[in-house]
């Protein structure tokens, strides 16, 4: 495949599908596509919000609204699919609050047992990431040793505090430790590298991920406090890499007036398209913002912000979004 066509720009981020091998489809539609896609492997965007969703509880601002009034501007908590066509099998990273409805969107006869599929990859300890564990348990799907990949710090605080414990005791779950630095081969054709960085660290550390197809590479990093002090530096990394999925949490950093932002730090947008923008230009990667808060301005899809973003070589991920590994 040619890389450039690959990379390829895409089209609006509600509804609209690409030209470059990236898609937005509804859940029947992508079902379907999955279905035929032979023996390739494909990363799927099935949440691109921020731990809270879109609409976010409680909150009456436009785009809350907005969504509740037109489903094809919802958005769900984090999570990225992982999917071997010819091997028929689905792996997740991270598990939050709209588990259930991103099950439903995986090609629904490759689940094995009650295990709908075939391993989760955990990053941190914050609700939007985890908190879909919850539905592992026999309350709901009650699944057999389904493998968890995580850190060393995460896989203590799930033995050691319910109602994660119970998953471990019971047998729900099967913890596999991974550390910064090793890959880890999760099926032939799909190996992830996981990468530590800083992030705010009530519970867990946090793990980003390179994700190895067979054919490109996708790094995946949707929580970070800064850029400043990451190693492999951001730029460097996203040199190594066909597409970068990075945090794009707040378009600007004044845009949640009353809260205190160095309590919930995330590098800005705008600060992120400054620093990045020469290797965007570039178009040799595809940088993409995803893990959107509720309030950030590029919700507002065709709007200036976006125009401005996209004419600057970036874009935002959205759920439906795939990308061929």
């Amino acid at each position: 495949m040619d890389r450039r066509k690959f990379l390829g720009t895409m089209g609006s981020a509600i509804g609209m599908v690409a030209a470059a091998g990236l898609e937005v489809h509804s859940s029947a539609l992508r079902a379907k596509q999955q279905k035929s896609s032979g023996s390739g492997v494909t990363a799927v965007v099935l949440g691109s919000s921020q731990d809270g969703g879109v609409p976010h509880a409680g909150c009456r601002c436009p785009h809350c609204e907005a969504a509740r009034k037109d489903p094809r501007l919802r958005r769900r908590s984090p999570c990225l699919a992982l999917l071997h066509h010819g091997e028929r099998k689905a792996f997740l990273i991270d598990a939050g609050p709209d588990l259930p409805s991103q099950i439903d969107d995986l090609p629904p006869d490759w689940s094995t047992g009650r295990n709908p599929v075939d391993g989760i990859l955990l990053s941190h300890a914050h609700i939007g990431h985890y908190a879909g564990l919850v539905h592992l348990g026999r309350e709901v799907l009650g699944t057999s040793d389904l493998p968890v990949y995580c850190s060393e710090q995460f896989s203590t605080f799930l033995r050691e505090n319910g109602p994660w414990s119970l998953l471990v005791e019971l047998g729900n779950i099967d913890i596999r430790t991974i550390k910064p630095g090793q890959t880890v081969e999760l099926v032939t054709g799909i190996s992830v590298e996981p990468i530590s960085v800083i992030h705010r660290a009530e519970f867990t550390d946090t793990l980003f991920f390179i994700i190895n197809g067979p054919n490109h590479r996708l790094l995946y990093l949707t929580d970070i406090d800064r850029w400043p002090g990451l190693e492999p530096p951001i730029e460097k990394l996203i040199s190594t890499v066909d597409v970068a999925l990075l945090d794009g949490t707040f378009y600007s950093a004044d845009e949640l007036p009353g809260r205190d932002m160095s309590k919930i730090p995330h590098p800005p947008v705008v600060e992120t398209m400054n620093r990045l923008s020469t290797i965007a230009e570039k178009g040799k990667t595809r940088i993409v913002f995803t893990h959107l808060n509720h309030s950030n301005l590029l919700l507002d899809a065709d709007g200036k912000l976006m125009r401005d973003l996209r004419s600057g070589g970036f874009d935002i991920a959205f759920d439906g979004m795939e990308f061929a590994l």
